[in-house]
């Protein structure tokens, strides 16, 4: 399903559009960087600076997301025949990156505070981390969990390890105020730094296994070839191929081997081969049709 498409089905249900939920979200980020930024500096709060942080490449990923947004509903023309979707996977790797890069910079210095932990003003560092929660879970509402969009998951999985770092400081807080054990800052840091490497991961290695037109997760090439042989019209199927245009936009390519027969009679057997593929979710299909009389040899099965 593409962006667009799928940027009118939230908007029924949220009365929201796509693009309006993420500017919503973007100003929304805006104020609790600000926020943050401030507060951690007073503070002297790394796990406060950390979520500020990551807070500030959620301003990164949403502005980008909210950009490949609108080019990937570009009808497709001359210069993209498949379309523009790709420029959100593009965005979400962006994404997925800029999340690894922060993260990197929260380890080190959670290892310099493990060496030395600085005073922190822990009733300051949890009043701007309960402001910073609240604006999270607003924007988590705001952009919604369900998305076919890897570029707009990227956003919400930006927002949502966000949303957890900011409840990781709130606790780190309370164990310092109750017990004055400064260590919790770091800790603090390195599980928010771990959070959010897992989204990060996660999205490039999805964009890129669509990028580098992987089979997509869930289709077996030989079961689906099995599936068109045991049609009786069907002598043999090679040449097989299956990928992802787009997150969620699965292509499939073909031979398929028939008897000698007119191109209007195997009308009927195409047809039947693409209701048997769209049952399985694939959305692009792309046949050609082989005389099985003239040719032997196939990569997934033939004739016996």
């Amino acid at each position: 399903m593409s962006a667009h498409h799928h940027g009118k089905s939230e908007g029924i249900k949220t009365g929201l559009t796509s693009d309006k939920r993420l500017r919503l979200s973007l100003a929304i980020t805006l104020l609790i960087l600000a926020a943050e930024t401030a507060g951690g500096f007073l503070s002297n709060s790394l796990a406060l600076l950390s979520d500020a942080g990551h807070v500030l490449t959620d301003t990164f990923a949403l502005g980008l997301s909210m950009i490949a947004a609108r080019i990937s509903r570009k009808p497709s023309d001359y210069r993209a025949t498949y379309g523009y979707q790709r420029v959100g996977l593009l965005a979400a790797v962006i994404n997925g990156l800029s999340l690894l890069v922060i993260a990197g910079f929260i380890f080190y210095e959670s290892y310099m505070r493990f060496l030395s932990p600085p005073h922190i003003d822990v009733r300051l560092m949890l009043a701007i981390a309960a402001f910073g929660l609240m604006g999270n879970l607003a924007m988590a509402f705001i952009i919604g969990r369900e998305h076919q969009d890897l570029n707009i998951r990227s956003a919400w999985l930006h927002v949502l390890g966000d949303t957890l770092s900011s409840v990781g400081v709130l606790i780190s807080g309370a164990i310092i105020l109750l017990s004055g054990w400064m260590y919790a800052d770091p800790v603090a840091g390195l599980v928010i730094g771990i959070v959010i490497v897992s989204g990060g991961v996660r999205v490039v290695r999805e964009a890129l296994a669509i990028f580098l037109e992987m089979t997509p997760k869930g289709f077996l090439v030989e079961d689906i070839a099995k599936r068109l042989c045991n049609m009786p019209e069907v002598m043999g199927v090679h040449d097989v191929h299956i990928w992802s245009v787009a997150h969620k936009k699965v292509a499939f390519s073909a031979h398929i081997w028939v008897h000698d027969q007119k191109l209007s009679e195997v009308e009927a057997t195409r047809k039947k081969i693409e209701d048997s593929l769209a049952g399985l979710g694939i959305s692009h299909i792309m046949l050609q049709f082989e005389c099985a009389e003239c040719r032997n040899g196939g990569l997934y099965c033939q004739i016996e």
